[in-house]
């Protein structure tokens, strides 16, 4: 579904990524962990195609996001840790200009309201979103990411800032995604991926440093392996 093959990225004479490769299938809730300056945010722009990779390809389900570009995108449905969100409109402008982005024409009105229920914006569907809390920023943020309908969500520290009532409605509606979709979520957090996740690549200094699965039958043993592993890079730094 998605496959990441040694990209790498040079911001003059600084690496920020080196040779990182991975591959994500239908149905996964995968964590990209890592403290920050990792180079997690700078991998997710390369996957979205918001950033050009120096070396390296991403391939959307067998579409090369640099040479198809907008072919790769329609599969892809992207939360930046800041959601681009526009204060001065209600969320249903909002959702109906993303809508016009993604052009989206048929049964919009239906499509909208599906993703409003999923979401839980249905009850500021008409409010100015300048007047939102941070957490229902973020929800209208994902439901903007849902336009198109996807079956690729890359999320960028999606419970950044919330309080914590607010991180576990996200992350219960992040398990529900994950049943249908294939989700990639970054954080700098280890409870956060271990919360959500059933596989885990953990970044350091830009390189892959880990990649393992916290499900099925080896999930205890997984866990504290991957709490080690952190634990000894938080340690090297």
């Amino acid at each position: 579904m998605l496959a990441v093959s040694g990209i790498s990225k040079n911001y003059g004479g600084r690496r920020a990524l080196e040779g990182v490769s991975f591959t994500l299938n239908q149905g996964e809730v995968t964590g990209l962990l890592g403290l920050n300056g990792a180079g997690k945010s700078t991998a997710m722009n390369i996957i979205t195609g918001c950033l050009a990779a120096t070396s390296g390809k991403v391939l959307v389900n067998g579409i090369s996001i640099e040479d198809e570009s907008e072919k790769a995108k329609a599969y892809i449905g992207y939360l930046p840790e800041i959601p681009p969100l526009y204060t001065d409109m209600k969320v249903r402008e909002y959702l109906d200009f993303v809508c016009d982005l993604k052009r989206v024409k048929e049964n919009r009105k239906g499509r909208l309201g599906d993703i409003c229920a999923k979401t839980g914006v249905g009850d500021v569907y008409g409010r100015l979103i300048g007047n939102l809390s941070r957490g229902y920023r973020q929800r209208v943020g994902l439901a903007a990411a849902l336009v198109g309908d996807p079956v690729i969500l890359v999320l960028d520290e999606p419970t950044a800032g919330l309080d914590p009532a607010q991180i576990i409605d996200i992350r219960n509606l992040i398990l529900d995604l994950g049943k249908t979709r294939t989700v990639l979520l970054s954080s700098h957090i280890l409870s956060e991926v271990q919360a959500v996740c059933g596989r885990v690549i953990v970044l350091h200094q830009g390189r892959v440093a880990a990649n393992m699965r916290m499900d099925g039958d080896g999930e205890a043993s997984d866990s504290a392996l991957l709490e080690k592993t952190f634990i000894d890079l938080v340690k090297e730094r």
